[in-house]
């Protein structure tokens, strides 16, 4: 892309979050583009300064493509890169069965959870105890011990359903067991050092770092909440329920937590430009790209009671605008506070979208994919068959 396409596209993802702050004056918000390795739109809205509970210290009164947010779930995805990235490196394997490494965890016929389960959200522990509060959770130790003393909600593999906290946990403890190193170790050494972004993707942001921390704000209208007793309630007690003032406190933002994360928009959409190969680094081969991409499930989310969803390998094979791709080309993670991060195989594109206001609003996430679309329109390889599993 030339000089004046690259100002152009800079030019027209700010306008679009112009225009979405100026709608929400509370509402901050961080996109980044990298098209064929090149960062084409680093754009930043909004105030960063918002209620804090015992969180980090004020910021500066705006949010710049340098500040640091809180991404939720949407750090998923970073946390799977690292493992695709392990395993394209011969330290996991897919089919690794979690008890051989870590042996506790085979207790109440968890035996033959695997890897590739974890990545897949089918191990059948989607749940902490309902007790757990943040202490807990920042517990690393404690939350695995509970983990690997769980009772599956079905036999690994036979079901799906969001592991909305218990992801991070059973792939961190499994990457720690099989390696010696923890996740985080991994995310900096094997992925966000070689692509230079060390200091904006966090599981656990370092002290240093918490003054670059825009504070997240609550959602506009009330809060929802799962019906009591449900599996979706289940899943995510009370204690532990992310908001805005779960995403401030300062033990949440420093402890390792990889079903969240604190990132910048730019170094989020760098280390899915590295999957896709660009970017000064290809993290995996183009094969294990492919086999990543690729939807492995569809069918009913038996915790978050929905009907009908895609899985791949620890992504949501799709993009958050009107215009779908070619399955097995798009893959990323969204998450409760609006934020976002994706790419496109085909169309070359790596893209992030952090917001600040809590809720689940993808409308921003959505407009800028639509824009994106527009000024990279897909070059489709054809259809790509894939088949549950």
């Amino acid at each position: 892309m030339g000089d004046d396409a690259a100002r152009a596209a800079q030019a027209l993802v700010q306008e679009v979050v112009d225009r979405f702050v100026a709608d929400d004056p509370g509402l901050g918000v961080q996109v980044a583009v990298i098209h064929e390795g090149e960062l084409v739109a680093d754009v930043a809205g909004g105030p960063a300064r918002g209620p804090r509970g015992p969180a980090v210290r004020e910021p500066t009164a705006a949010i710049t493509p340098d500040s640091l947010l809180f991404a939720a779930s949407a750090a998923k995805g970073v946390a799977s890169a690292v493992a695709h990235v392990l395993v394209e490196r011969g330290e996991l394997a897919y089919d690794l069965r979690i008890a051989d490494v870590w042996p506790e965890f085979a207790a109440h016929g968890k035996g033959g959870a695997t890897l590739r389960h974890v990545l897949l959200h089918s191990v059948g522990v989607p749940a902490p105890p309902y007790t757990t509060t943040v202490g807990d959770l920042c517990d690393w130790d404690g939350m695995c011990r509970s983990l690997a003393d769980a009772e599956p909600w079905w036999e690994p593999g036979t079901g799906f359903g969001y592991h909305a906290q218990t992801f991070g946990f059973l792939l961190g403890e499994t990457v720690r067991r099989a390696t010696g190193h923890t996740l985080s170790w991994w995310l900096r050494e094997a992925v966000t050092r070689p692509l230079g972004v060390e200091d904006d993707v966090h599981f656990g942001v370092p002290a240093s770092q918490l003054d670059r921390v825009a504070p997240q704000v609550p959602a506009a209208g009330p809060p929802s909440a799962p019906e009591t007793g449900s599996p979706a309630d289940r899943a995510l007690p009370p204690g532990i329920r992310p908001d805005a003032a779960f995403a401030n406190r300062r033990d949440v933002l420093t402890s390792d937590i990889p079903s969240g994360g604190t990132m910048s928009a730019r170094g989020a959409a760098r280390v899915l430009a590295g999957l896709l190969g660009y970017d000064g680094a290809a993290l995996v081969s183009p094969e294990r790209l492919t086999e990543l991409a690729r939807p492995a499930y569809e069918g009913p989310d038996e915790v978050m009671g929905l009907p009908s969803v895609r899985w791949a390998l620890g992504f949501a094979p799709s993009r958050p605008g009107p215009d779908p791709s070619r399955p097995g080309s798009a893959f990323g993670m969204f998450a409760a506070n609006g934020s976002g991060m994706w790419a496109d195989i085909d169309s070359r594109v790596a893209v992030a979208v952090l917001r600040n206001r809590f809720g689940p609003d993808l409308s921003t996430a959505g407009e800028i994919d639509r824009l994106v679309a527009d000024l990279f329109p897909t070059s489709s390889r054809g259809e790509d068959s894939w088949t549950t599993q």
